[in-house]
């Protein structure tokens, strides 16, 4: 096995001194949460007129050009009347996940909650009568799961001055500053006032804003919750922690704290025709790799308009809810481990035990991996409720460790390494 501790950086960087806030001492110890993107766009379900639109689903309005007037009548079709806020936030709870992430307005325009500022909303727009963002924030707290808000703080298709609709809107004639200042700040004011304790806010695409403007929005946060976080895609590394690209994993460990948004399939937002379900034992592993580097995975679902979670969805996050039943002290509050770049094998670590993520199990019963720390004493199986130790043998520059023939578990056998 190969091994590399080689980092590389991940976009939109944490700002200076966050690593040391205490804020964030929840969110390292969660490492997996659920993000749901739910919105107008489930309607469409990737098709507009009878033609099936090209990319993800939650852009089919700019994909398909679609215009403000036409758009904006979709409100009225939206009654998602098998929506499920104890349902969904069960689901997040058995899979493991230990936070939520919902668009509370998406680059569409459309509020998925009761605002004030605007009657795009679920409750002045649509038949539906509720506030969905209400029903889950009550859940969360009665589940004991964090909840939080994604925001689209820069594009709004639908708002004369939101950035990236061209094709209804002269840009030249739009006053992004107005935007901010009259419709984005006092609807976080409502999102941060009117829902309770909110773990964090995940803005996204900062595009045009500017430095002194990402500043002012995380200040606005941190004044209304101050112990609310604030995601890197703000912009202009104002953000309480870092974001990678969408579905983009690091090579290598990275010294920040840092997430990774993905996708189940290849859409966020739902799309009839994606049936590009990953399996869950990749799920499981792209879970594993990213905690091993230093990560929190952010793994999306992208409810129909009725309001259900897709059953393929469903029971690939109930298969990596069971695996995390076993092996979740392996995720949880674990740190990357000293071994990084190894060929088929992922490491975590939390105090004085190293977790070796075992993809490729070894033939002939023997595993040898790079080792020059302080020697090993003991070894088992995470699975192993009776703890059986396996033997060891410490070699200066590395570990053999006698295991099974065959891998206990087929996608990850996790083997404890206490020193």
């Amino acid at each position: 096995m190969k091994q590399s501790v080689e980092a590389i950086p991940v976009a939109r960087s944490q700002r200076d001194g966050a690593q040391a806030d205490p804020r964030l001492a929840w969110w390292r110890e969660a490492r997996f949460g659920m993000f749901i993107h739910w919105g107008l766009y489930a309607l469409l379900a990737g098709r507009w007129k009878g033609e099936s639109v090209p990319g993800i689903g939650e852009w089919i309005m700019h994909r398909a050009r679609i215009p403000v007037a036409e758009y904006e009548l979709l409100a009225a079709e939206f009654n998602p009347i098998r929506f499920d806020a104890a349902e969904w936030v069960s689901l997040a709870k058995r899979a493991g996940q230990k936070y939520i992430v919902i668009t509370s307005k998406h680059h569409d325009g459309f509020c998925l909650f009761d605002s004030a500022v605007s009657d795009y909303d679920i409750i002045d727009a649509t038949p539906f009568g509720r506030d969905p963002l209400r029903e889950l924030a009550d859940e969360c707290a009665r589940q004991e799961v964090r909840l939080g808000f994604y925001y689209s703080q820069t594009q709004d298709w639908h708002h004369p001055d939101g950035n990236g609709n061209d094709w209804d809107y002269d840009e030249s004639q739009q006053d992004f500053g107005r935007y901010l200042e009259t419709y984005v700040r006092p609807q976080v004011r409502e999102l941060l006032t009117n829902y309770g304790p909110i773990g964090l806010i995940w803005f996204d695409t900062p595009k045009i804003i500017s430095s002194a403007q990402s500043r002012e929005l995380v200040d606005l946060v941190h004044e209304l919750q101050p112990d609310c976080l604030v995601s890197g895609r703000v912009g202009n590394t104002m953000g309480d922690y870092a974001s990678a690209g969408d579905n983009v994993i690091p090579d290598g460990r990275v010294d920040l704290d840092w997430e990774t948004p993905a996708t189940i399939n290849d859409t966020w937002g739902f799309k009839a025709d994606d049936h590009n379900w990953k399996p869950a034992g990749e799920l499981i592993q792209k879970l594993v790799d990213i905690v091993s580097k230093g990560g929190n995975y952010l793994l999306n679902v992208g409810p129909t308009a009725e309001g259900v979670i897709p059953e393929s969805s469903v029971e690939r996050l109930l298969a990596v809810g069971d695996w995390m039943q076993v092996n979740g002290e392996s995720v949880y509050g674990t740190v990357a481990g000293p071994l990084q770049g190894l060929d088929g094998c992922r490491c975590t670590a939390k105090d004085d035990l190293v977790f070796l993520h075992v993809f490729d199990w070894p033939s002939g019963g023997r595993l040898e991996v790079p080792w020059q720390a302080a020697p090993v004493h003991t070894a088992f199986l995470l699975a192993d409720d009776k703890r059986t130790p396996l033997s060891v043998e410490n070699r200066g520059v590395s570990v053999v460790i006698s295991v099974p023939q065959r891998a206990p578990d087929p996608v990850d056998t996790v083997i404890v390494l206490k020193q």
